[in-house]
């Protein structure tokens, strides 16, 4: 056979073919190995640090986000502590965890295309580490400005704190709790209803947050001094409404009868300072949802207990930009499944008339058109009443905290299947909980986000319509899980699920610390009030009942890993949303306070040593990758990145918003490359130094960053500030700082630093 020739022409096609399916071979490996190869669970080096509450921050570029190094398990020495004092070595810090800001679902409303545009403030994890004064007992406790813990990241937090510290930290002595705002990124979970609703796995965003987490515990860790704790109660009223108040009149009128109100009203406090008296630090527990900004929000912020935090915060560290300070103050969660901040009530937003009852419909629309605000006149006004009364109550407590927290330091941890637990409610009745699944009132939503179609709250009937749906594209649930649910009508029988993954955790962590007369019990999930009430009494008997006396048993919600929601047995008979949302079945409640008795017994009788670890929780790869594709930036022609679109008026007076837009590139980009630690800054201009101050930062809630998305890479930033009374008059600017994604023909693509600067404006009072 005679030998074949090519053409020029033909080799050169030849050789794009070539090139093209390389190319093409090649991105493909890269979102396998972006959705996988990091989630190999085997000590990856943590990034690099973020910003830090007593530092200055440090420009950063991180590393390949898809490498994963192996390394030794090597304990950092510990520092020398002085032991001859009464009280706790106490460490506090803060550090950035916001992830990204655009591209992204925000977590907590379930709405879909509810993406993050831009930041209304930067999120942080608030790391507290207490440690007796020998050194032999520690715990850390750290409140995070998110939607929820998830498995995944605690896990992959404890693997990078045992790395560096090896048994110092550990599932037992280490509770991370979410804050519950529903304005922060999604994206970082790993099972696969969550993964559905965060329209992917963000490793960006899980990356950020994780890192932020661990260098939260990394500087409290540093700045263990010897100090003493505090402990104050006391109600905060105006702030609160039960959004299920039928669920909650199901209960017993006996157990009702020993409450004044439908919802925990108690704020706790601990205060924390050194053997100066000087102040280092605050926790707070209090029930309330983060839910004062809407589902029609884009912005990511950390909502009213975020504000609350960050009035105390700027309280105490006056003269530092927000984020920055050594004092740091946590407003933790806590029984908040049925509790609103929306305290207005809900309203039919098309007629204006109540919809509170049973099933939260309106006359015309349905559920869609029950929705609950207030008390602002606009969700951001909402957000900061709510949260100044928030402060302003945590601001008393602190003052007047004079009760000091004394004794040992103690914690226990298991790993329970909750899928199969048996429950002893008496001498002769047992019980189980069941598999997960979620009834037709979860798809109905909440009176502060509903939800889509006909679904509506109270539903205990099955729908053949939506059964017809369900059974065509998941396959019917089994007759064992439709029982043992029963009486909530199974709408997606998730415990059945596994492919691509398991879409609910069958795996949870239970957990209890204690420091002297405190215990604090990290819950997976969110309570409802009365069944917060049971499993407070439960545990503070269990510990009476072994000689601790007198506990103060603090419920810290949304920690280690989440699963929906728990009703007393009596609500769940009702099914409204959180009863809906209860996905091990109607004994859950019950199974929680036997295996948190167990907990506080082993504490008690200081026999912790004698409990089971429990079955280890799942750590998967390969998860399902955003639907958000990254795409190259591009400026419009003519323009570079920073150009001024729409510049700033030359005069302000105090109370009106300066206004500017630029030429922007994803905010999205900023999360891999942190060259800069802030997208925008505003700086006046000192006369006395001939300098540049920076007044306010992203993190300010007196600032807006809005990203408007264009089409093929083209977009706008939009940068606000909100002139406050008490700005100085004088010379001001406007700084916007950002990253492009940049790839020129067969080269990776890479992520550049760019900055802008606005021309100057003045700020008058009159």
């Amino acid at each position: 056979m005679a030998k074949r020739t090519f053409s020029t022409l033909e080799t050169l096609l030849i050789f794009l073919l070539v090139m093209m399916t390389a190319i093409t071979v090649a991105l493909l490996s890269l979102l396998f190995i972006t959705s996988g190869t990091i989630e190999n669970h085997k000590g990856t080096e943590s990034p690099p640090a973020t910003q830090s509450s007593t530092t200055p921050q440090v420009s950063t570029v991180t590393k390949d986000p898809t490498t994963t190094r192996v390394s030794p398990v090597t304990s950092t020495p510990e520092p020398p502590l002085f032991q001859n004092f009464s009280g706790y070595h106490i460490g506090v810090g803060r550090a950035d965890c916001t992830g990204q800001v655009a591209d992204i679902n925000l977590m907590g409303y379930g709405k879909s295309g509810q993406n993050a545009r831009g930041l209304l403030t930067r999120l942080y994890s608030r790391a507290f580490v207490l440690a007796e004064p020998d050194g032999s007992h520690r715990m850390a406790f750290v409140s995070i400005d998110i939607g929820m813990v998830s498995q995944r990241m605690r896990l992959e937090v404890l693997k990078r704190l045992k790395s560096k510290y090896g048994s110092l930290y550990r599932r037992d002595n280490v509770i991370l709790s979410g804050t519950h705002t529903h304005s922060a990124p999604a994206g970082y979970f790993q099972y696969t209803v969550f993964v559905i609703a965060s329209e992917g796995f963000s490793n960006r965003t899980f990356e950020y947050m994780v890192t932020g987490i661990v260098k939260s515990i990394e500087i409290a860790h540093r700045n263990l001094k010897p100090g003493k704790v505090f402990i104050n109660k006391g109600n905060v009223d105006g702030v609160q409404l039960n959004r299920s108040p039928s669920s909650y009149l199901q209960n017993p009128p006996s157990e009702r009868a020993r409450y004044s109100s439908n919802t925990d009203k108690e704020m706790i406090v601990l205060k924390m300072v050194d053997l100066n008296g000087d102040d280092l630090g605050l926790i707070s527990w209090f029930a309330i949802h983060p839910v004062s900004m809407n589902n029609s929000n884009h912005l990511v912020n950390s909502d009213n207990m975020g504000y609350a935090a960050y009035l105390f915060e700027q309280e105490k560290n006056k003269g530092h930009l927000p984020g920055q300070g050594p004092f740091v103050a946590a407003f933790a969660s806590s029984n908040l499944g049925d509790v609103s901040s929306n305290i207005l009530g809900p309203r039919c937003i098309n007629t204006g008339e109540s919809c509170d009852n049973a099933n939260s419909t309106c006359p015309i629309g349905g559920s869609t058109m029950c929705v609950a605000r207030g008390p602002g006149q606009d969700m951001l006004d909402s957000t900061q009443i709510i949260g100044r009364t928030l402060y302003q109550g945590a601001k008393v407590l602190y003052a007047l905290a004079s009760q000091e927290v004394t004794g040992p330091l103690a914690s226990a941890h298991q790993w329970v299947n909750m899928t199969n637990v048996t429950v002893s409610l008496n001498s002769t009745h047992t019980v189980k909980t069941c598999k997960p699944a979620l009834g037709y009132s979860f798809a109905a939503g909440t009176i502060d986000g509903a939800g889509s179609f006909n679904f509506t709250q109270g539903t205990t009937v099955v729908d053949p319509f939506w059964e017809t749906i369900r059974d065509q594209i998941f396959g019917k649930p089994s007759a064992e899980i439709r029982e043992c649910q029963k009486p909530k009508p199974v709408l997606v029988h998730t415990g059945e699920l596994s492919k691509p993954h398991p879409w609910h955790p069958d795996i949870v962590d239970v957990q209890i610390i204690t420091l002297g007369s405190l215990a604090i019990v990290a819950i997976p999930g969110e309570l409802t009030t009365m069944s917060g009430r049971r499993l407070r009494e439960a545990v503070k008997a269990e510990f009476a009942t072994y000689g601790m006396q007198n506990m103060t048993v603090v419920l810290s919600g949304l920690c280690n890993v989440y699963t929906h929601y728990v009703t007393t047995y009596e609500e769940y008979q009702v099914q409204r949303y959180e009863a809906a949302s209860t996905i091990y079945g109607p004994h859950t409640l019950s199974a929680y306070i036997q295996l948190f008795r167990v907990l506080a017994k082993a504490i008690a009788t200081d026999t912790v040593a004698n409990l089971s670890s429990g079955p280890e929780p799942p750590f998967f790869k390969q998860l399902i990758i955003p639907l958000i594709p990254n795409i190259v930036d591009r400026p419009p022609i003519g323009k570079t990145f920073g150009d001024v679109l729409q510049p700033l008026n030359p005069k302000y007076r105090v109370g009106e918003v300066a206004e500017i837009t630029f030429v922007g590139a994803n905010p999205k980009n900023s999360a891999e490359n942190r060259t800069h630690q802030t997208f925008l800054t505003v700086e006046k201009y000192e006369d006395a130094s001939g300098t540049w101050q920076v007044v306010h930062n992203d993190a300010s809630w007196e600032t807006r960053f809005y990203w408007h998305k264009g089409l093929l890479g083209h977009s706008n930033a939009t940068i606000q500030w909100h002139i406050p009374d008490t700005a100085h008059p004088g010379i001001y600017r406007i700084r916007y700082f950002g990253h492009n994604r940049k790839q020129d023909f067969l080269k990776p693509a890479v992520i550049l630093a760019f900055e802008s600067t606005s021309s100057v404006f003045e700020v008058v009072t009159t």
